[in-house]
């Protein structure tokens, strides 16, 4: 058990190093240089960055804003969400602060478009893999686990006003280009962030067995989930088995073909994509709270 915490600390740790620097040097090589910005706080606080220098002449730079921003929101998740969540995505966000101030401002391209696009794409990937580990990388995030937690809503609404707003505002203040390469950037990032953390998705797995309680001990052991146990019998050798039919998020996948594997290497396992899902199904934040009775 010890070394299991271990190497995930090590991991997340990784994530919180590889998200860091993904957000500086996208900041610092791609949108900056081409007055593309983010979404959420560090769009924000580019924004306030460049219209600073560029209607009052002072130099400030991005970082200390995103760091600014980011310590009443960590304050925020640690009394509303938990620790560790909080530590590991406040520290994201404070290493992403100093790095952008680090680093150089240099563009790598000279070409907008391109800038939006890869910039916006890195922004995505840091987020993505931030989540998939359990933390994010601070600012809004943070915002969104609050709300969730406590009112059961997520933030789609306020996140689409707080971008429509740094669109808004870069096009009026700054020109209309710089406002449509946001667009971009922004839509680049929610789609490159859709395809890594794919918790959301849901997936049913339909797993034919003649070793039923092996395998139900196998995926319990590892996941929190209901079971529907369905008497099935063969079309060609008529041998009695069992139809295991488990709902579960694409990210949960690997662990269902590590327990199915480790059970019985005979079974057959479909993974069959799921719209909707009605009644109970308990997300990341619910499943510890649970205790799986066998049967």
């Amino acid at each position: 058990m010890n070394k299991l915490t271990s190497n995930e600390t090590l991991k997340k740790v990784f994530f919180v190093l590889f998200a860091s620097i993904l957000t500086a040097l996208s900041l610092n090589m791609f949108l900056i240089p081409a007055n593309v910005f983010s979404s959420g706080v560090n769009g924000i606080a580019q924004l306030l960055a460049t219209l600073l220098e560029r209607f009052m002449h002072i130099h400030i730079e991005t970082g200390y804003f995103i760091l600014l921003f980011n310590i009443p929101i960590g304050l925020l998740g640690w009394f509303k969400i938990g620790r560790s969540f909080t530590l590991y995505s406040i520290l994201t966000a404070l290493l992403s602060a100093v790095l952008s101030v680090v680093l150089p401002v240099k563009a790598l391209s000279a070409n907008p478009l391109m800038n939006a696009i890869i910039g916006g794409a890195l922004v995505g990937l840091g987020i993505g893999y931030a989540l998939r580990d359990g933390f994010s990388t601070g600012g809004m995030d943070i915002v969104a686990f609050v709300l969730a937690k406590t009112t059961g809503k997520t933030i789609g609404n306020l996140m689409l006003a707080i971008n429509g707003i740094i669109v808004l505002v870069a096009g009026l203040t700054l020109n209309w280009a710089s406002a449509l390469y946001t667009i971009i950037s922004i839509y680049c990032t929610s789609r490159v962030v859709d395809n890594i953390n794919t918790s959301h998705l849901k997936v049913t797995a339909m797993i034919v067995t003649q070793q039923t309680d092996a395998v139900v001990n196998a995926v319990h052991a590892r996941l929190i989930r209901g079971i529907t146990i369905i008497p099935a019998k063969g079309a060609y050798y008529k041998k009695d088995s069992t139809v295991l039919m488990i709902v579960i998020t694409r990210y949960e996948m690997y662990e269902i073909e590590q327990a199915v594997r480790d059970a019985d290497a005979h079974a057959f396992v479909n993974f069959l994509n799921t719209n909707e899902v009605m009644g109970a199904f308990l997300d990341e934040s619910q499943q510890p709270k649970h205790v799986v009775k066998g049967g």
